[in-house]
């Protein structure tokens, strides 16, 4: 079968298609024969080294698929090494979706859609009424994350984007504004996968008792240090966020993925497809992901 491998970090370049074995299913494991693989941010720092989690090398990377399984079944999948023709994964995490639901839309609601749920419900403990910023609102969590902070009660959600198609596309998914810091009024919650300076200017940006939620570094400057008396004259916290862990807790996949299927289905939540990519073609989706040439969810397809 055809997959895509890195034996060394870097960036993109280093991907390549590679022949192997298909995978052989383990108990409890069910073999899936894949439609599409999700292309996440996160896959971009697992091939240049720096993802907070190390994996072994060689590494076939994708954490999402949609699939069949051998008796016709159409499921969505977290699993490991999605990026290639067939993967297993378990029997127990196996979600069979409707057939006239995209892939790409079902993929988004996977990594991306429960991330954007948990930063808001779990990480930021969003109130009714509370202001919302959400750095890289055009991106596959952040167009979630500017619907979801509505549909949980957000007073105000404002968006920061890179371009003006990307402003347009944030304000027709119902954010209020698009922003730039300084921020005219100070922000309850911000958002932020981007870190380096736009971290720094958001925490100065937060009201009393605000939380700035970060999730990821694009900027890829290294993390910031945060100086607790900084915070204390601030009177506002950084929470730190990885999805990784936060799904091994109870009820942590579920209940959020039930409920934004939900979302979905009653026309209340858009996920934002982008680009559709071939499998081979895989170092170009990540060239294009890590130049924000891209909006909502990347996929590759076999």
């Amino acid at each position: 079968m055809l997959a895509i491998q890195f034996d060394r970090f870097g960036g993109p370049e280093v991907l390549r298609p590679v022949r192997m074995a298909p995978p052989e299913p383990g108990p409890g494991e069910v073999l899936l024969t894949v439609e599409a693989a999700g292309v996440n941010f996160a896959d971009t720092h697992q091939v240049d080294g720096s993802y907070l989690g190390a994996d072994a090398l060689p590494h076939v990377p994708g954490s999402e698929v949609v699939g069949r399984t051998p008796d016709g079944r159409r499921v969505l999948a977290r699993v490991s090494h999605g990026y290639a023709e067939q993967v297993t994964a378990k029997e127990s995490g196996v979600l069979e979706i409707p057939e006239e639901l995209g892939a790409a839309q079902a993929l988004a609601l996977m990594m991306q859609g429960l991330t954007a749920w948990h930063l808001l419900r779990s990480a930021a403990r969003l109130r009714t009424g509370e202001s919302v910023v959400v750095h890289s609102a055009a991106g596959g969590v952040g167009s979630l994350a500017v619907q979801l902070a509505r549909e949980f009660g957000a007073g105000r959600v404002l968006a920061q984007v890179s371009t003006p198609a990307k402003e347009r596309l944030v304000l027709d998914l119902g954010a209020d504004a698009v922003i730039t810091y300084p921020l005219p009024e100070k922000a309850d919650v911000v958002l932020d996968a981007v870190g380096g300076h736009l971290f720094d200017q958001a925490l100065d940006s937060l009201a009393s008792f605000g939380r700035l939620v970060t999730y990821g570094n694009a900027a890829r400057t290294g993390f910031t240090p945060v100086d607790p008396g900084r915070l204390g004259r601030l009177n506002a916290s950084v929470v730190g966020f990885w999805l990784r862990p936060a799904l091994a807790a109870p009820g942590a996949v579920g209940g959020p993925l039930k409920e934004l299927f939900a979302l979905v289905e009653a026309g209340r939540l858009k996920p934002v497809t982008g680009g559709s990519y071939p499998l081979a073609d895989a170092r170009r989706a990540h060239e294009d992901l890590l130049a924000r040439r891209t909006t909502g969810k990347l996929v590759l397809i076999p």
